[in-house]
């Protein structure tokens, strides 16, 4: 067995790739703590997102690795950690928050509320420390989601401002209209009024750190598109859309403002609502009734990831319309879905980072 030392692990350890960034793991930071102690090798895995579903694939190629250095004579002890990543700069701004995600759809009725609230419980599942704004103003509905209706946000003074401290429910980071005016009272504002409350949810609000900020957008495009993206910088855009026709062609105009110069906001991917309909006693029969993989085709044509497909399952709105979402019930198939489609976003999270990183870098070594 050759000498052990930590440059030659280190050595051995950069012939193992991130799947996702293309990049081997010595290069990127992720090997930390690294240790030899006699034919013992421990070091720690730094992962870019708690839901990183390739860690045991990376455990198996750095044990690989080492082993076609050193032998298998050898030990290893490896850790897995994680520490989402992030390319927001300290701006004054919400700037313990790492990543802002736009959950965005063209057309209401795509359930784009449940699953928003249900995305935010999965990737909290995973580890991470989630937020969640309510910006449809019109007919805000997280609260019923999360079961705090009467729930009202306290208000605290720093450094001489007033500041709502969001409502927490299920380790999840709440803030809605909906917490401001109860019950059955309607919301008449016009786009100006709108957009000036988005602003105070995101200006106004001790968030201190989070990993993730969804932003649960109303549908369509609108003022509070604009202001959002003119008040602070998003990480990407989540667009959810079911697989029938005319919600393909509001999810493609979508796709198509978040393109647009003004606003260049990168789509994370697609996510395809309700795609089938099994039924309780025939669970391994699919019937596709606003049609098949529409969310699938329209991902390729644009060249985005296809981040999941959530069926249509009836103790999805139960769950909602109880307060707790379905996610919560781990014995539940259908939250096996959401884990998923929360695992696929902090993917291309990760990925849409340590895009931005490398373009920076390239900027760097051509000036």
């Amino acid at each position: 067995m050759k000498e052990l030392n930590v440059d030659l692990v280190l050595k051995a350890l950069s012939r193992v790739e991130e799947p996702d960034l293309k990049k081997d793991l010595v290069s990127l930071g992720m090997i930390r703590n690294p240790e030899v102690e006699g034919n013992l090798i421990k070091f720690t895995v730094r992962l870019t997102t708690p839901a990183c579903p390739l860690k045991e694939l990376i455990k198996e190629r750095c044990l690989t690795a080492l082993e076609e250095d050193f032998g298998t004579g050898i030990r290893v002890e490896i850790s897995m950690d994680a520490e989402v990543t992030s390319t927001r700069s300290q701006g004054p701004l919400l700037p313990e928050v790492k990543n802002i995600i736009a959950i965005a759809s063209g057309k209401g009725g795509v359930g784009k509320s449940t699953l928003t609230s249900n995305l935010a419980l999965a990737l909290a599942a995973n580890g991470a420390k989630v937020g969640l704004i309510d910006a449809d103003i019109s007919g805000p509905s997280i609260p019923t989601m999360f079961g705090v209706e009467d729930a009202q946000p306290r208000v605290m003074v720093h450094e001489g401002r007033n500041f709502l401290l969001p409502v927490e429910r299920l380790g999840i980071k709440l803030l809605s209209i909906g917490f401001l005016a109860h019950g059955d009272t309607a919301v008449v504002w016009r786009g100006p009024m709108m957009s000036s409350a988005l602003k105070q949810f995101i200006a106004d609000c001790m968030w201190g750190e989070l990993d993730y900020l969804l932003i649960d957008l109303p549908p369509g495009t609108s003022d509070i598109h604009l202001t959002l993206v003119q008040t602070v910088p998003l990480t990407g855009a989540v667009v959810v859309t079911t697989p029938q026709k005319v919600a393909l062609a509001d999810a493609a105009k979508g796709i198509s403002m978040f393109g647009q110069t003004p606003i260049k906001v990168p789509v994370l991917g697609i996510v395809e609502n309700m795609a089938y309909f099994s039924p309780p006693e025939l669970p391994d029969k699919k019937y596709y009734i606003f049609g098949k993989d529409g969310g699938k085709m329209l991902a390729e044509k644009y060249g985005l990831p296809f981040l999941g497909e959530i069926p249509l399952v009836q103790s999805v709105r139960e769950a909602g319309d109880a307060g707790i979402p379905i996610v919560i019930h781990e014995d539940e198939p259908i939250s096996l879905a959401f884990s998923e489609l929360a695992r696929n976003v902090a993917q291309q999270v990760a990925i849409r980072n340590a895009g931005i990183e490398n373009e920076i870098a390239d900027n760097a070594i051509v000036s």
